[in-house]
């Protein structure tokens, strides 16, 4: 199996990912619904915290694309490095050090030294085929998965503003719907990870509203 098959059959997005995306976009959101004051707030007020909300949501989600494509980018050039530190090894002992260096160490340390000659077979008979690290049709899904989930997460907790006239009552429709999807999150990272999932909830829900609390009152 080549480089380039390994590469293309990687996911999109790991659930790791989207779930730190998921939780990203609600942080950015809800300082801004954090920071509505009901007594005050008409809707002229709400209008400009939408704005703002979806506005910000919208640039980070695009600045988040951009930094996935560069970090798509940096991985393929540490990969081709690797290749040429192998090629160019003057030991196989040496060849084998620069793999595994690539890999984690857990895995790293459970290979023998004919694991890694194998694996050092594949690469030299690819190096041919090496091209100049550039960006692939997965890399800008990726990029795409990225904008969605940081500006989709937004949506739910705009909503009810958009829908219910009453702001006290939008606000707590949408607290309630930010800390639900809190919740979910934690619970899904939670099992991904193998902690309780819902210790990891309730934990995950509390250090949301945390970083909200500081964003706001560092005026983020």
């Amino acid at each position: 199996m080549g480089a380039e098959h390994l590469a293309s059959s990687r996911r999109v997005l790991e659930p790791i990912d989207r779930i730190s995306e998921v939780l990203f976009g609600l942080i950015m959101a809800l300082t801004f619904t954090g920071s509505l004051s009901v007594a005050g707030a008409g809707r002229p007020e709400v209008r400009t915290m939408l704005v703002g909300a979806i506005g910000c949501n919208l640039a980070w989600a695009l600045i988040d694309a951009i930094m996935y494509l560069m970090g798509c980018l940096a991985e393929r050039a540490a990969d081709r490095q690797t290749m040429s530190q192998v090629l160019r090894a003057a030991t196989p002992e040496e060849a084998r050090a620069a793999i595994a260096s690539r890999l984690p160490p857990l895995m790293a340390s459970a290979l023998t030294a004919a694991d890694l000659d194998k694996v050092l077979s594949t690469l030299s008979q690819s190096a041919g085929s090496s091209k100049p690290a550039k960006l692939e049709k997965e890399d800008w899904l990726g990029a795409a998965a990225v904008s969605v989930l940081v500006f989709g997460s937004t949506i739910p907790i705009v909503v009810p503003f958009l829908l219910i006239q009453d702001v006290q009552i939008a606000l707590r429709v949408s607290n309630s719907i930010a800390v639900l999807m809190m919740m979910i999150a934690g619970f899904a990272f939670g099992h991904l990870v193998g902690y309780r999932p819902w210790l990891t909830a309730g934990s995950m829900v509390l250090l949301g509203c945390f970083l909200v609390a500081l964003t706001i009152a560092l005026g983020g």
